[in-house]
Parts: structure tokens; sequence; C-alpha cells
């Protein structure tokens, strides 16, 4: 049976600090809702009410786009080992570029990663603990490190053209603001 709580407690930061992968999940009052993996280092929690996520370069930028029309957000963590547990975070969320006062502030909270675009912070609202047992077990190998590699690749000119062309506008033609 699920539970309905409105912070986290330090065994669910526990639970969060041991995950290898979360999802987001957002979507504006029309058109496609978007739900996209994340991984690497790229997650911290400031307090039992406040999360913020490094979101790196991707092949779109959907939940830019959508934060920045309808702050609703949802985050979700699955075990894919141990207990069986499935755990959500609601809430709202903005998305703070590089060239601005939260980034400059925030962003020495993760390592340096090549194509970092943006911090997205995460005010809670409600914390939903449910079962995983549908979830499979599956064992971890290691990250994948494609994504930095390529962006490593790409430079600072590279990735900045690379917005221009791939992030700046959603699926629905709504403005990322990336280049803000």
């Amino acid at each position: 049976m699920g539970r309905k709580l409105d912070k986290l407690t330090p065994a669910l930061i526990d639970f969060i600090k041991n995950q290898k992968l979360f999802f987001v999940a957002t979507a504006m009052d029309e058109g496609f809702i978007n739900l996209s993996p994340k991984g690497l280092d790229s997650f911290r929690i400031v307090n039992e009410n406040n999360v913020i996520w490094l979101n790196l370069t991707g092949s779109g930028n959907e939940t830019a786009a959508h934060l920045k029309n309808n702050s609703r957000i949802t985050l979700m963590f699955c075990a894919f080992d141990g207990d069986p547990i499935i755990l959500r975070l609601y809430g709202n969320a903005e998305v703070y570029h590089r060239n601005s006062q939260f980034w400059k502030e925030h962003i020495t909270l993760f390592p340096k990663l090549a194509g970092s675009r943006q911090l997205v912070d995460v005010k809670i609202d409600m914390v939903q603990i449910s079962c995983g047992m549908g979830v499979p077990i599956m064992e971890y190998k290691n990250q994948r490190q494609a994504l930095v590699d390529w962006a490593e690749n790409q430079g600072e000119e590279g990735l900045k053209k690379y917005w221009e062309k791939k992030n700046t506008v959603s699926l629905d033609g709504f403005d990322t603001h990336i280049l803000d």
C-alpha cells in the first residue's frame, strides 16, 4: 500500500543517494508529456523539501520548455535491487541556465561534467512511496560515459551550436530559453 509524506525522511534520502538512475516527468497544459531517464552524478538533495539536478545536453530539451510554461514536475526513483521501492517526488521546479546567479551559486555542488546546460531546482510538495514488486532485479555494472565523451569532443563552441540547432525549441514548438 502506498504512503504519502510531506517531506523526505532520512531513510528516503539514503535510498535516493544509492540510486544510479531517476526519471523526470513534465507536461504543459497541451501537447506531449515528457518522461526522461537521468543518470551520472547529477542529483543533489538540498533538504527534505528541495532537490537540484544538473541537466546535461541531450537530443532535446523538453523539460526546460515545459517548466518555463508549467512548473509541475514528478521525479521517480525505483529500486532495481534490495527492497522493492518506488519513490515519487511531486512538486514545482524552475530551470536555471548557465548565465544565472542560481547556476553560479549551485554548480559547485556537482562534478564538472561536459555538456552541463541547466540546473533544475525542485521544491517538493508531496512524497509518495509505493511497492516496486513488479520492477525487475537488475545488476548495476557502470555508468555510460558516451554522453560526457561526446560533449567533451564538441567543446564549448560545438555545444553552443548544438544547443542552437537541437535544444532551443521543444517537440511542441515551445522555446526552451537555453540561450537566454
